[in-house]
């Protein structure tokens, strides 16, 4: 275990990473637990007020991120003071992206069904940051030998043509889809190719011309969401909470 953990984390310099992303998972459940306890109105958590201002916890996670990112770059290298910034920016990092949707919405849907985009983003962001310790290379390059490495404009190019992928599955709606294709690029291709959900900007630019196209979309839309829809709020519920029926405004 020893000789594992130097060779795979410590050698490397991934420790600082590691312990950013152990802060940010941690951080993110923490203050879950705290805002649900404050939501039922047990335990002694409240809110924080500044007069009459509800300030957000992604007012302190700003700075927290701003002092870990900052001192990371000063620490110039690894050490124990990477990593310790590392924790910094990790906790940060949680409170920030736990009210994702606040920033992206500018209004307060923190219990709402638009305030799921916060727990997505979160657990995206879990997902990248672990297949980085891992050492997988973004677009599917890891693997090429040193002779394919020297056609840096094939290289370049396959690059590009994967991203577009990627950009195409996005704008379909496809988000779990796009994100696997960044590092898997025949998942990028086949959200490219397969039709657009409903709802997303690709389905609202282009299916208004297609009433056949538009149609077969509706229906699969309705298939996927019959057959996931269910386990998928259920686990939105596991990690969010219950979204209110009747938000305030």
């Amino acid at each position: 275990m020893g000789d594992w953990w130097h060779r795979n984390i410590i050698e490397p310099g991934k420790l600082p990473l590691l312990l950013a992303l152990a802060a940010f998972v941690i951080t993110f459940a923490v203050v879950r637990v705290i805002t649900r306890l404050i939501r039922a109105g047990r335990g002694p958590f409240h809110d924080i007020s500044a007069g009459d201002a509800h300030v957000h916890h992604v007012v302190p996670g700003v700075v927290l991120m701003c002092v870990g990112g900052f001192g990371t770059v000063a620490s110039r290298g690894g050490g124990w003071t990477a990593a310790a910034m590392g924790v910094v920016f990790g906790v940060g990092a949680g409170l920030v992206l736990d009210e994702f949707a606040l920033i992206l919405y500018l209004h307060d849907v923190y219990w709402t069904e638009q305030g799921r985009k916060s727990v997505e983003v979160v657990v995206i962001t879990t997902a990248l940051v672990g297949i980085l310790l891992t050492g997988v290379v973004p677009f599917g390059v890891n693997d090429l030998t040193p002779g394919q490495r020297l056609g840096r404009g094939g290289l370049l190019l396959s690059v590009l043509l994967n991203l577009l992928l990627v950009l195409v599955s996005l704008a379909k709606g496809k988000l779990w889809v796009a994100v696997l294709g960044v590092f898997l690029p025949p998942v990028a291709l086949v959200g490219a190719l397969r039709l657009a959900r409903t709802g997303s900007p690709w389905a609202k630019l282009l299916y208004p011309h297609f009433p056949r196209t538009r149609a077969r979309a509706e229906r699969r839309t309705r298939g996927h969401d019959a057959l996931w829809g269910r386990p998928r709020r259920w686990l939105d519920q596991i990690l969010g909470g219950i979204p209110d029926d009747d938000p305030p405004r």
